[in-house]
């Protein structure tokens, strides 16, 4: 039985990243203090591991992390005012498959979607 899935993405600065999600999305560091190399960082029930990759260009990161909510209007909010960066077309909209979704990047660019089903939300969005 497959229990969890916790995807492994890069960083190129483990303190840059920690901060990043700790202070702009609430995440909680719980492991890896003493591994330089290493980040585990947790929120509600996701947790994302980081692995050490200095010469990333994040320009040519194709890290990404799908991430299901059933508050996406509160995460969204929460991303506009902390200023944090979105691509272009990552702004809050409802997709054809019967999702709402918002994307934003990390400081190493990793691409984080959040989504939630429009049905959730009784259609209302």
């Amino acid at each position: 039985m497959l229990t969890a899935v916790n995807p492994k993405i890069p960083m190129r600065d483990k303190a840059v990243t920690r901060e990043f999600y700790l202070n702009k999305l609430g995440f909680e560091d719980i492991g890896a203090a003493d591994y330089p190399e290493y980040l585990i960082l947790k929120k509600d029930d996701i947790e994302i591991h980081f692995f050490l990759f200095k010469d990333l260009n994040p320009l040519e990161n194709y890290g990404q992390i799908y991430i299901r909510t059933d508050n996406i209007i509160d995460w969204y909010e929460s991303a506009l005012e902390r200023n944090i960066r979105m691509p272009e077309a990552g702004h809050l909209h409802a997709k054809p498959w019967g999702q709402m979704e918002f994307s934003l990047l990390d400081p190493d660019h990793n691409l984080l979607t959040f989504g939630q089903s429009v049905e959730e939300q009784g259609g209302g969005f």
